[in-house]
């Protein structure tokens, strides 16, 4: 179940620690939280997932073609290192928390407007961090994020 973006408002990351602390999520749930693959929000999330039995931490981060080069004005690899330092991030502040249950999830934004070849490499670099053939369960989750016509 998809609870929120915790790191991004104090009310969201409120209603997380609500439901772990008051016990409002039973054992066999996974809860879901979504954040952006920035350093201070992922460690956000993580803080605010303490205690909780069983969760889906779920990563994206911008990759089409249009918001590479003019939202953020970065290369290819530039925008990949981004993937692959927020799926790191997330292994690591995981692993401080051996009592939770973690699936990973990572999205690369706008899937539909990213060449497919790019989406694929970015897909794989994030896939070697979390490394699922060693058993973390991962989700690739491909979205339609913009819609566009050509």
């Amino acid at each position: 179940i998809e609870i929120g973006f915790p790191s991004a408002a104090q009310v969201e990351l409120d209603f997380t620690r609500k439901l772990i602390e008051q016990g409002h999520i039973p054992d066999d749930v996974n809860v879901q939280v979504l954040t952006q693959a920035r350093e201070h929000l992922i460690n956000r999330t993580f803080e605010s997932l303490v205690g909780v039995k069983r969760a889906i931490v779920h990563l994206y981060n911008s990759t089409s073609k249009v918001q590479r080069e003019k939202a953020y004005k970065m290369s290819r690899q530039e925008i990949m290192e981004i993937a692959v330092n927020g799926a790191t991030l997330v292994k690591e502040n995981a692993a401080k928390y051996p009592d939770t249950d973690w699936s990973f999830q990572y999205s690369p934004e706008s899937f539909s407007q990213t060449e497919p070849d790019y989406a694929i490499e970015v897909c794989e670099a994030v896939c070697r961090v979390w490394q699922p053939e060693n058993g973390q369960r991962v989700i690739l989750n491909l979205p339609a994020t913009v819609e566009a016509a050509t």
